[in-house]
């Protein structure tokens, strides 16, 4: 059975929810972001409590079509800039990637996203990307360039321009005091 699962958005996540599983004693044949596929077919006590279990560790079960499409494109958009998977071909836009990968037109997506978040997908992306540099540059891991580079901005003033914009701050200024969110509560 598959379910769908929103607020995964790490490995570590992936290894809570099948431990959880595996504690309810189930099989999981494969625990993704945002989706886990189960041997076992689940009766209503039993996803009763799955969702319970999942709750308590900070995530939740999905029932909603609409919203498994939104999570599935949050997951994807994830796993392209925080998890640098590099899924999506360099010189392939987002609309296009999301569309192929999901099996939907972008603009049913777009505004399938924007009635349920009350964000553009644009948006979603940014704060996405924005996260990235913060982690970044709190670790002082790359130059600014290098981060341009790494998430397709077209240059580095791009870069520090956006990351401004939403964060009120220049990327020099961020790393004199620091301030990070949790993946989940991006763009929320």
């Amino acid at each position: 059975m598959r379910l769908y699962i929103k607020n995964m958005v790490c490995d570590r996540c992936k290894r809570v929810v099948r431990e959880e599983l595996t504690a309810l004693g189930l099989h999981t044949v494969s625990v993704d972001l945002g989706e886990v596929e189960t041997e076992e077919d689940l009766d209503a006590e039993s996803l009763k409590q799955v969702k319970t279990v999942l709750e308590t560790n900070g995530f939740e079960l999905l029932d909603d079509r609409r919203l498994t499409l939104v999570e599935h494109i949050k997951t994807l958009v994830i796993d392209e800039i925080q998890n640098l998977k590099g899924l999506k071909p360099a010189q392939m836009n987002f609309s296009d990637y999301l569309s192929e990968k999901i099996g939907y037109e972008y603009s049913y997506l777009s505004s399938l996203f924007s009635s349920e978040t009350g964000q553009t997908i644009e948006q979603y992306i940014i704060a996405q990307k924005v996260e990235k540099i913060k982690e970044w540059l709190s670790y002082n891991e790359l130059t600014l360039s290098e981060m341009a580079w790494r998430l397709s901005y077209s240059s580095t003033a791009h870069l520090s321009n956006q990351f401004k914009k939403v964060t009120g701050m220049t990327p020099g200024e961020f790393k004199k005091s620091p301030t990070r969110k949790t993946l989940d509560q991006v763009g929320g």
